[in-house]
C-alpha cells in the first residue's frame, strides 16, 4: 500500500529523520524519507548551509522537502564546533570534545529547519542553552551523551522527553506553525 507524504525529510542521517517524524506527526503532518547525500557548502552560517542543502535536495527530487542542519556552540571555545559540528563528531567525538572544555562549560544547540517546493524558500530557527558534561552519560547518539540541557541535570541521552523541548522540537514546531498556516491559507 502507498503512504502520502505531506512532505519530505532529506538526509543522509536517520536519526534525525525518526526524531522530525516523531516530532511532525504529534503536528499531524505525514514526513517522508529520502536518504540522499546533499551538497555541504563551507560556511560559519546554518542557515546559509541549510538552504544550499535544501536547494540541492528540492533539484534531486522535485517534492517539497525540509532538511535541517544544526551545531552545538560552546562558549569556552568561541562557538567551536558550530556549523562544522557533524565534522568534529566524525573526527573526535564526544571523547575530544570533552579534552577541549575544561573548566567553562556552557553551550547552546541550534536548528535550522529549512523548507523548499518549487516557488518558497522558507527557514526556521530555535536555540537550546545549556551546559557540555563532564563525562559521557546515557546511550544517545550525535552529543546528546554530552550535552545538558538549561533546568535539567541529565544529558540528552538520559531524557526520555528529548523530543518535547530540543532544539530540533523548537525549530520544527516554528515550521509546523507555518505550514500548516499556509496549508489553510490555500485552502480558502
Amino acid at each position: 500500500m502507498h503512504k502520502s507524504f505531506d512532505i519530505f525529510f532529506v538526509s543522509s542521517n536517520s536519526h534525525k529523520y525518526k526524531e522530525a517524524k516523531n516530532i511532525l506527526n504529534s503536528f499531524g503532518i505525514k514526513l517522508g524519507f529520502l536518504k540522499l547525500s546533499l551538497e555541504e557548502i563551507q560556511s560559519n552560517s546554518l542557515k546559509e548551509i541549510a538552504e544550499k542543502k535544501a536547494l540541492d535536495a528540492f533539484s534531486k527530487c522535485k517534492k517539497p522537502i525540509i532538511i535541517e542542519d544544526d551545531g552545538l556552540f560552546i562558549d569556552s571555545l568561541n562557538g567551536f564546533p558550530g556549523p562544522y559540528s557533524s565534522y568534529v563528531f566524525k573526527t573526535i567525538g564526544n571523547k575530544g570534545i570533552l579534552k577541549l572544555v575544561t573548566t567553562k562549560r556552557k553551550a547552546k544547540f541550534v536548528s535550522i529547519i529549512t523548507y523548499c517546493d518549487k516557488k518558497i524558500l522558507e527557514s526556521f530557527d530555535a536555540k537550546l542553552d545549556g551546559t557540555i558534561s563532564k563525562i559521557q552519560k546515557g546511550k544517545g547518539w550525535g552529543y546528546d551523551p554530552i550535552f545538558i540541557p538549561k533546568n535539567s541535570k541529565k544529558t540528552f541521552a538520559e531524557i526520555k522527553c528529548k523530543n518535547e523541548l530540543s532544539h530540533r522540537f523548537k525549530a520544527l514546531r516554528k515550521f509546523s506553525n507555518w505550514y500548516l498556516h499556509k496549508l489553510e491559507s490555500n485552502d480558502q
